[in-house]
């Protein structure tokens, strides 16, 4: 099996669209502060968020499956309880990884990850590793 940091190196290196589920609108929140943060890399951050129209200047979707366009990486801030239904909705979407942020590890959602070919991060901080990985 490749190294975790090649693997986080070539998921990074791949993506363009980041779906980020738990967005928060306050930039006091850590979800707001790593998506802002990756927005300002060039990424296109898509916000997956129960309310609010826009945040960070993008449209903000309910659901993943509500995205039109592919997405490459959807980063997850949700207690690790509460994963499942998105992972298993990343994976209907074809998302191209699956990216449990810092603190968050679930391995029913890897395991489910994996046996559908979708690469899979689990207790990584997107904004460290691609802080590294430059």
């Amino acid at each position: 099996m490749q190294d975790i940091d090649a693997k986080i190196k070539e998921i990074l290196s791949r993506s363009k669209v980041i779906a980020v589920v738990g967005l928060s609108p306050k930039p006091e929140r850590e979800s707001y502060e790593v998506a802002s943060y990756l927005q300002r890399q060039g990424y296109r951050i898509v916000p997956v968020y129960p309310r609010e129209e826009t945040i960070l200047g993008e449209k903000v979707y309910r659901d993943l499956k509500d995205i039109p366009f592919p997405v490459d990486i959807v980063d997850i801030f949700r207690k690790a309880e509460e994963v499942m239904p998105f992972v298993e909705d990343a994976v209907a979407i074809r998302a191209g990884a699956i990216w449990l942020q810092l603190g968050i590890e679930n391995s029913m959602a890897q395991e489910y990850a994996r046996a559908h070919g979708v690469d899979f991060i689990m207790d990584h901080c997107l904004k460290i590793e691609h802080r590294r990985a430059r």
